[in-house]
């Protein structure tokens, strides 16, 4: 019997406003051509890999392709920006099956969030999987918490 080893990329995106979730986004995501060759040197230490290991939001409404290697319009302010992780593995399908990115962010001001990415630097690096999705509107105070999983699908 023949392995298959696919990719797959899910988010779930959650708002809270005054300690209460108020919006919840659960999404597959599309995997990048460049992330796909960053993981294939991450499997054989080629090239000096690095981990994908921060997330970003952003307010860009074109739709994610295999050929993106940014976020179309990446926040960079109000509380939003780009940060490190929490990564873990957890177990999906067999033991610690899946990579998980976590991040909360607390808003400083306002955005219409509608896309997210996963990158392996604080500040350019490489983008592994992204999507845009409909605007999830966010206010100042409010927490934005993301978790990110790739698995073998």
């Amino acid at each position: 019997m023949e392995e298959v080893l696919k990719l797959e990329g899910n988010f779930t995106l959650n708002l809270f406003r005054n300690g209460k979730k108020i919006d919840e986004r659960t999404l597959k995501n599309l995997i990048t051509n460049a992330g796909k060759a960053e993981l294939a040197n991450l499997l054989g230490n080629v090239s000096s890999p690095v981990a994908f290991t921060y997330l970003a939001v952003g307010t860009g409404t074109t739709a994610a392709d295999v050929t993106d290697t940014t976020l179309e319009a990446e926040i960079v302010d109000t509380g939003l920006a780009r940060a490190s992780a929490t990564v873990t593995r957890v177990t999906t399908t067999v033991t610690n099956d899946t990579t998980q990115l976590l991040k909360a962010w607390t808003a400083t001001g306002v955005k219409a969030v509608t896309e997210i990415g996963a990158f392996n630097d604080a500040s350019a690096g490489i983008l592994l999987g992204h999507q845009v999705f409909a605007a999830m509107n966010v206010i100042s105070s409010d927490v934005l918490e993301l978790t990110y999983k790739f698995k073998n699908a």
